[in-house]
């Protein structure tokens, strides 16, 4: 159990790393050689897998917090309807709802790594 625990702080570095992946692909097979500079923003996820920091690592948890806030606050704003979308737009709400909360989660997950002292 205890080497489980040991491990769970690279959970969220991970996820992050899969959805770069996953994006990477996507615009890959539409786009070809100009999806490659997406590739980029692994690299802090990387770094801190390999080298953590305490700095970098609470950079990037309020980052995501915040770009993971504004797109809550979009899906508030469907529900009151405050803004009106286009169906493609909310069938695109609909399918990337589950990825602005599991952003919001690993976000969440990377500043209390942060806070705390085990890292």
């Amino acid at each position: 159990m205890n080497t489980l625990s040991k491990y769970t702080k690279f959970i969220p570095y991970l996820y992050f790393l899969s959805v770069i992946v996953y994006w990477f692909t996507t615009i890959n097979k539409i786009e070809g050689i100009s999806a490659y500079p997406i590739l980029l923003f692994s690299i802090p996820f990387l770094w801190q897998l390999f080298k953590p920091n305490k700095k970098l690592n609470f950079s990037l948890g309020i980052i995501f917090v915040c770009l993971s806030s504004y797109l809550i606050l979009a899906y508030l704003f469907d529900l009151l309807n405050i803004i009106h979308w286009t169906e493609t737009s909310k069938k695109l709400l609909f399918y990337g709802g589950l990825l602005v909360v599991g952003n919001f989660v690993m976000s969440l997950w990377i500043v209390r790594n942060s806070i705390k002292k085990e890292f």
